[in-house]
């Protein structure tokens, strides 16, 4: 049999032909790529916001947007899989909200936990045992919060539901034991005692509710007693500065808050008894040096001491801004102010604090007693004197 040749016989290619052909596809793809339209491309992220844009995506993000974040399309869209009352039944969307605020009461952001709650609970669904763990829930991200009085009342919501939520119990008794609800708090853990003998936490509750209310009310007996002595004080004291016919710039009744002290070192020192005696009066004082534009203090000054001796106290050291040596004490003066008359007026040394408490124009002034100081004859001292004052009258 006579064979034929076949023209459409296979090529064999060399190692040289290859790569030729190689060379020539490169080419042309070289020449296509050239040929396409020059156009950038737009639809990515940014190159400086890449991972910003990145994290919103729900596919990347590494934390649940807060309310008012711009929230991703594509999350959206799934929220609205999860949450939209005509995907899920009211059921379905109550235990929703509740896997949200479990995720958010295990990574503590328990302000976010009460917002899903709550929007589990607006849901109404008709579970009570969903209703109930929602409030208990809730009631737990508000114990965390210290908001105590919220929690208690979600305890005892969730209670209506489900009356044996030991749960429920045992957060309700915790809040009540907060809020010093001492007799709330044994009945609740009485409760779930009766429904587990061996909850320990009741039982040390229970104990320790019972110790807190006797000493609760043993402290209320000592503020009782405390606030009685204390006003019966004041009385006498109000009887000893009206025996003394000490005037206040205000005519209005003696009262704690007129006789506090209103210069800063001064305002917990008011006026009161000495500690010893219990008779004598012991005053606040503020004594000004118009020269140098400030104040000594003297916080506990006895009534009984003459000016002369107060001063020789104040003045056993020099005055460190008396550059001059004026201020000793037979060189210096004392005066008061009656701002009622717009008056100066001059303290006899001699004259003991009562008896100048006891003269017509000296007022408390603030709280306290106010003096000022000048050196004897000087040009602050005719300054200080002849400053024009305008009487003020006080209701």
């Amino acid at each position: 049999m006579m064979s034929l040749n076949n023209s459409n016989d296979k090529k064999e290619w060399t190692e040289q032909d290859r790569l030729e052909l190689a060379a020539k596809l490169d080419a042309e793809l070289d020449d296509f790529i050239d040929g396409l339209e020059k156009k950038r491309y737009e639809e990515g992220w940014p190159e400086d916001r890449w991972q910003e844009e990145m994290e919103k995506h729900p596919f990347f993000m590494r934390k649940t947007p807060q309310p008012g974040d711009e929230v991703h399309p594509m999350l959206v869209g799934l929220q609205k899989l999860k949450y939209d009352p005509e995907e899920n039944t009211k059921d379905e969307l109550a235990l929703n909200y509740k896997e949200d605020g479990n995720f958010y009461m295990k990574h503590k952001k328990f302000r976010m936990a009460v917002y899903s709650f709550t929007e589990g609970l607006k849901v109404n669904c008709e579970n009570d045992d969903v209703q109930a763990t929602l409030y208990n829930n809730r009631s737990a991200a508000q114990f965390f919060l210290k908001n105590y009085r919220s929690a208690l009342a979600d305890a005892q919501t969730a209670l209506s539901y489900k009356p044996k939520y030991e749960k429920a119990l045992w957060r309700a008794a915790q809040c009540a034991s907060h809020l010093q609800r001492f007799d709330l708090c044994a009945q609740l853990c009485e409760e779930l005692l009766d429904h587990n003998s061996d909850h320990q936490g009741a039982k040390e509750l229970l104990k320790k509710n019972s110790f807190e209310k006797m000493e609760t009310a043993r402290n209320h007996r000592k503020q009782l007693i405390k606030a009685k002595r204390d006003l019966e004080e004041f009385h006498r004291l109000t009887d000893a500065l009206e025996e003394r016919q000490v005037k206040f710039e205000c005519k209005s009744l003696i009262t704690k808050e007129l006789i506090k002290p209103k210069f800063s070192p001064l305002e917990d020192f008011p006026v009161h008894f000495d500690d010893e005696d219990q008779k004598t009066l012991i005053w606040p004082a503020a004594f000004s040096y118009p020269e140098f534009l400030f104040s000594d203090f003297q916080q506990q000054l006895s009534e009984e001491v003459t000016m002369f001796d107060c001063l020789t106290s104040m003045f056993a050291e020099p005055l460190p801004q008396d550059k001059e040596g004026k201020y000793f004490v037979d060189n210096l003066n004392v005066y008061y102010e009656n701002h009622k008359l717009g008056t100066v007026h001059k303290v006899h040394l001699e004259k003991t604090i009562k008896d100048i408490l006891k003269e017509k124009s000296f007022f408390i002034t603030g709280g306290a007693l106010l003096f000022y100081v000048v050196p004897k004859d000087s040009e602050i001292e005719k300054e200080f004197i002849n400053t024009p004052r305008r009487g003020t009258v006080y209701s």
